[in-house]
């Protein structure tokens, strides 16, 4: 079997992991998860790096032996990680007696080699990178990663290695291997700053007890940078005893990938593979560098208060909220450049992509499976060419994504698949095909084919959303253990699904209130933009729930919205001038008839040869009302997201909406002329001022408005070119 061996950066522990911390783990562990659906017997490393002088500085702060603190520590970050479903098979401690003996084996064997020698190092040392720093990469006298820490001038003995050495080796290595430093834009500065010159590094420093002594004097220890690359090949047997340890470290070594952040590309792609050459070892096949996370636009930082806890963020959107948050890192960031971070994107991204789409796809799926098939569906026609088609092609676009580890282009391939099948459900309209009996099979065969696709999107993320991958392969009647991706991966044409009802995969969140950057709430004042709507393409959960009785005063069938409000009575009397008016203005759906319907206003049939009998002029409006009151009425855009019927009412349908600003639930009384999954999609106008009235146990929030030919179905009022959610009507 193929074998594949990934790492993350180890982390300091002096202080607590954060989401920009995070962001690296789970991206690994999505290439871990993705190789091991590939087939790949995968290995995946993470760790803690542990002897950096401020993690001793924390842990004499707390009173604490730095061993102690250490200990602490790691359960703080393994806590972390298993909150956010990362799934590494190897944690390593820079205190662990197997890490000390990789790095007194590599030292020695660089010691041997004369590759390091005894001197003064004098200059600049930044405490908090736990580096020296030249002249040239100060801003105005300070680290530019730490611009409020006067970096100390610092002199002492050390060792230092020789690097200068190694540098035409490395640029024939890079030349040779293009692939070796990823993606391109890091690849060249990492050769920019190799042509420009290399030159000597201290590996020790003197005077400190914390740490890994130097094997041929113990009065110094190995400096931190220096012992924590060692970690990667410590922690697959080099230099433990016996032949277990040697088979191990020949199965695993080189590294296939190391993934760390792009301030620290210059230690892992310029002096840890010259530490390897000098030790005569193979140097890692691949080092990817990743961007920053910022939040709100700035870097992550305790200072400005843009720390995020990734435990937060997770537990933010309910027990499996970890999926949410994976899914947001990969697929709104572009794997090697810097993402952004905000409250109010990442639960807009929640209903967009997971509420609104995926989510109300296959409660959709599911619901209409159980409708029309009992639950079950099997094929019994011809399948749908362009949608198989489409599922080839996007598993083709995925690997290859994955495969170079642009994993925000394989997350966008498998939404390719979802958005397809919601047009597919729209233009096959199974709601229709249900009242035809000649187009049984028909309607069998596309709900068949919609829980494929349904399926083959979920094997697809189950490395990005490994827990609800596999509970949406469940619901659709697929196998979830043992998944593999040229098995699994491509369209099955045969078998039986057996789908299940079952609650909201993902519950739409309230948005108007968004939590600001220390946790507050803060007024959701987003602007609703042409962009803002594409984004809310995807249609949510269905639910559940009563809806108020229909209106039978004689009003417009199209009654929906909410219905009377301040008395919640069910109508409204008409006096019988009203009654005689001719005028028959649209209505707004749920509510009387603002002018109802006058049964004398189509001519009467006549005798034969008569002339017909011409309509009655429209009799003078008496009350007119000025464009004062028609302004205090809110016309809006909306979108209906979801609909369903309301239980025991041949009229009524119960509608989830965004509105622009919020999303809102509305009855309409449009049952009789249209089928719930035919409104999925279109965009309406509600009334969005009214008061909610709770009738049948529902609270509507809002009308639609719809015209009623006279003896006629409802018709509600839409658009050929939508706006976006939450435009006003005037």
């Amino acid at each position: 079997m193929k074998r594949f061996f990934l790492t993350t950066a180890i982390d300091y522990v002096n202080s607590r992991p954060h989401l920009g911390t995070a962001y690296e783990k789970v991206c690994a562990d999505v290439i871990a998860r993705y190789k091991r659906l590939a087939g790949f017997d995968t290995r995946f490393l993470m760790g803690n790096d542990e002897h950096s002088q401020n993690v001793y500085k924390q842990a004499v702060e707390q009173g604490l032996d730095p061993l102690t603190y250490c200990d602490q520590m790691e359960q703080v970050f393994r806590t972390a990680w298993k909150r956010l479903d990362v799934s590494f098979d190897d944690f390593i401690r820079t205190t662990e007696p197997r890490h000390k003996a990789g790095v007194t084996e590599i030292a020695q064997r660089i010691y041997d080699a004369g590759d390091i020698y005894e001197g003064v190092y004098e200059g600049w040392y930044c405490v908090s990178c736990e580096e020296f720093k030249q002249e040239k990469d100060l801003v105005d006298g300070n680290c530019p990663l730490h611009p409020t820490l006067k970096p100390e001038w610092i002199r002492e003995k050390n060792y230092f290695f020789r690097l200068s050495k190694y540098q035409q080796p490395l640029l024939d290595h890079f030349r040779a291997h293009p692939e070796f430093m990823q993606p391109d834009m890091r690849r060249n500065e990492i050769l920019r700053l190799i042509e420009g010159g290399l030159i000597d590094i201290s590996v020790s420093r003197a005077g400190q007890s914390w740490g890994i002594p130097l094997p041929w004097d113990r009065s110094s220890v190995v400096y931190v940078w220096f012992d924590a690359l060692i970690n990667y090949a410590s922690a697959v047997g080099l230099g433990a005893s016996g032949d277990k340890a040697q088979q191990m470290f020949e199965r695993w070594w080189p590294a296939d990938l190391h993934v760390v952040g792009k301030d620290i590309t210059r230690f892992h792609a310029v002096i840890w593979p010259a530490m390897l050459m000098s030790a005569t070892l193979p140097v890692p096949r691949q080092i990817f560098g990743h961007g920053f996370m910022t939040m709100n636009g700035q870097r992550m930082s305790k200072t400005l208060g843009t720390i995020i806890d990734p435990i937060e963020a997770a537990d933010r959107l309910g027990p499996q909220g970890q999926d949410p948050l994976r899914l947001y890192l990969v697929k709104e960031i572009a794997f090697g450049g810097d993402g952004d971070f905000s409250w109010e994107r990442y639960d807009e991204r929640y209903n967009v992509d997971l509420a609104n789409n995926l989510g109300n796809l296959v409660s959709r799926v599911s619901a209409m499976a159980g409708r029309y098939r009992s639950g079950v569906v099997r094929p019994a026609a011809a399948a749908s060419d362009q949608l198989v088609r489409l599922g080839e092609q996007v598993v083709v676009d995925y690997r290859k994504a994955m495969d170079a580890f642009a994993l925000h282009e394989g997350a966008a391939a498998a939404y390719r698949l979802i958005d397809a099948t919601n047009e597919f459900i729209a233009a096959t309209a199974p709601w229709t095909l249900a009242k035809d009996p000649a187009s049984a099979d028909r309607l069998t065969q596309v709900l068949f084919d919609t829980a494929e696709a349904i399926r083959l999107a979920a094997v697809l993320l189950e490395p990005i959303m490994p827990s609800s991958s596999r509970e949406i392969l469940r619901r659709v009647g697929a196998s979830v253990e043992g998944l593999n991706l040229d098995r699994d991966g491509r369209w099955r044409a045969d078998g039986e699904r057996a789908l299940l009802q079952e609650g909201p995969l993902w519950p739409r969140r309230d948005t108007t209130a968004a939590v600001g950057d220390q946790g507050r709430s803060v007024p959701d004042t987003r602007e609703h933009s042409a962009r803002g709507s594409s984004e809310r393409e995807g249609a949510s959960e269905a639910s559940g729930g009563g809806a108020p009785r229909a209106l039978e005063n004689g009003a417009s069938a199209s009654g929906a919205g909410v219905g009377p409000r301040a008395n919640k009575k069910e109508s409204t009397p008409v006096s019988e001038e009203q009654r005689k008016s001719p005028i028959v203005p649209p209505t707004l759906a749920g509510a009387p008839a603002l002018v109802p319907t006058n049964p004398q206003a189509s001519p009467e049939p006549t005798a034969a040869g008569a002339k017909p009998v011409p309509p009655p002029s429209p009799a003078p409006v008496s009350d007119r009302i000025s464009i004062d009151d028609f302004m205090k009425v809110e016309l809006r855009v909306a979108k209906v997201l979801a609909a369903e019927r309301v239980p025991k009412s041949n009229k009524l349908l119960k509608l989830q909406v965004d509105a622009g600003t919020e999303h809102r639930t509305l009855v309409a009384g449009i049952a009789e002329a249209y089928e719930p999954d035919a409104l999925v999609g279109k965009t309406v106008v509600i009334v969005f001022n009214l008061k909610p009235a709770k009738l049948m146990g529902i609270e509507s929030d809002g009308m639609v408005l719809a015209a009623s030919p006279d003896g006629g179905h409802p018709k509600v009022v839409t658009f050929e070119d939508p706006p976006p959610p939450g435009s006003r009507v005037r």
